[in-house]
């Protein structure tokens, strides 16, 4: 009994030891890391105290991410046939104003949690809200997940926004995501239906001077243009005069041509091996595809893919379809021709793609891509790429 007493007597000193080891000033020091270590944040503070996870970085590619995550917005309407003409102007304070002539942000109320918002400010501050999930109000659209313009709103100094809808104006102020006004209607519509969205990014947020480039901006709205054609994109700069007018540097982007005047563009001062890009446009399986491609006489390959208008870099399902069909109906096509001495011989996929430049754009409805950055995409498209380029190339080397 004795050696029990004192075997419970050890214990308990060791547990002490073990307790008083751990606890330092009255609180747990278990390596700091007690439910006192978890954080809950709230949507906006999550976005301001994280920003590179939704908009990439902090430096100069983030600060640009802002204005195309709003322009994306704009698109998304021209894509669902409710626009066609976006303006984005540089200020002299390097702030953004983003215009487009779509249907509006909804104005009316929705109830969240007991509480009547109205819609137009749950999309500004909330993440995950917005009408790309209703596949009735956005059949394609690029921003899938919800957060593009609330993250905008919650990195910017400033935000404020213009909605004309029912023959109405609304506006409303924010500041770091939260609203500074209530959303008011301030009188008649200055034109049919349309949103303009003005914002100062947060100084505080991001690691590079807030200075805009606008060759920056250039290249990716004139992407924009290609990839939709008819879409008429402006981009003035405030900071920058025209010598000739002694106005606002201005550039107006509007290609009735779409892809194939993308390729002349990326082919522009190479030697190339025949004179007008193959076009390929199909509707397959309710997937959009649009193929555009020319030869010049480099080495290299320049080959670019985007998935509802987004720049999928890391390729995808739509990249390798094309990539596969490429290689095996130009095979198919040389031997028809006889343009191969051998039965069994065949190019390989480094072969055919020596000195090509080609743009594959696909537009479909519920995208699934890898990350929030989308660089890849993963919807099992591929079969259906394949089947239009042996269909329409195969067609062309026919003719």
């Amino acid at each position: 009994m004795a050696t029990k007493e004192l075997q419970a007597e050890l214990l308990d000193a060791k547990n002490d030891a073990t307790n008083d080891a751990k606890t330092k000033n009255g609180k747990t020091t278990n390596g700091d890391y007690t439910a006192d270590s978890i954080k809950v944040l709230g949507g906006m503070e999550a976005v301001r105290k994280r920003p590179a996870m939704y908009i990439g970085s902090t430096g100069e590619l983030g600060l640009h991410h802002l204005v195309y995550e709003v322009v994306d917005n704009s698109v998304d309407e021209a894509l669902a046939g409710y626009a066609d003409k976006i303006e984005v102007t540089i200020h002299l304070d390097n702030s953004i104003t983003v215009v487009d002539n779509g249907r509006g942000i909804p104005v009316d109320n929705m109830d969240i949690d007991g509480e009547k918002i109205p819609a137009a400010q749950v999309v500004m501050t909330t993440l995950h809200a917005g009408g790309k999930f209703d596949s009735n109000s956005y059949k394609v659209s690029g921003g899938l997940h919800g957060v593009g313009v609330s993250c905008v709103n919650a990195l910017s100094e400033e935000l404020e926004l213009e909605i004309w809808r029912d023959g109405f104006t609304w506006e409303q102020t924010y500041s770091k995501g939260e609203p500074t006004s209530k959303l008011r209607k301030t009188g008649a519509a200055k034109v049919k239906t349309g949103t303009k969205v003005h914002f100062v990014p947060d100084k505080s947020i991001f690691t590079t001077t807030l200075e805009y480039n606008f060759d920056t901006l250039s290249q990716r709205l004139r992407e924009l243009a290609f990839l939709n054609k008819g879409l008429v994109i402006t981009l003035t700069d405030e900071r920058q005069t025209d010598s000739k007018t002694n106005e606002a540097k201005r550039t107006e982007f509007k290609y009735n041509g779409g892809i194939a005047e993308f390729i002349k563009h990326l082919n522009r001062g190479k030697q190339t091996l025949h004179d007008k890009p193959i076009y390929m446009e199909a509707d397959k399986d309710d997937v959009h595809i649009e193929i555009g491609l020319q030869y010049n006489d480099a080495y290299s390959e320049s080959v670019f893919s985007f998935a509802n208008n987004i720049n999928t870099v890391d390729g995808g399902t739509h990249l390798s379809g094309f990539r596969t069909s490429l290689t095996r109906t130009i095979n198919s096509a040389g031997q028809q021709m006889g343009l191969f001495k051998d039965v069994k011989e065949n190019l390989t996929g480094d072969d055919v793609r020596e000195g090509l430049v080609a743009v594959i754009s696909v537009k479909l409805s519920q995208p699934q891509f890898e990350g929030q950055t989308k660089g890849k995409l993963n919807s099992d498209i591929a079969g259906i790429v394949q089947a239009v380029v042996n269909e329409k190339l195969g067609a062309f080397f026919e003719q």
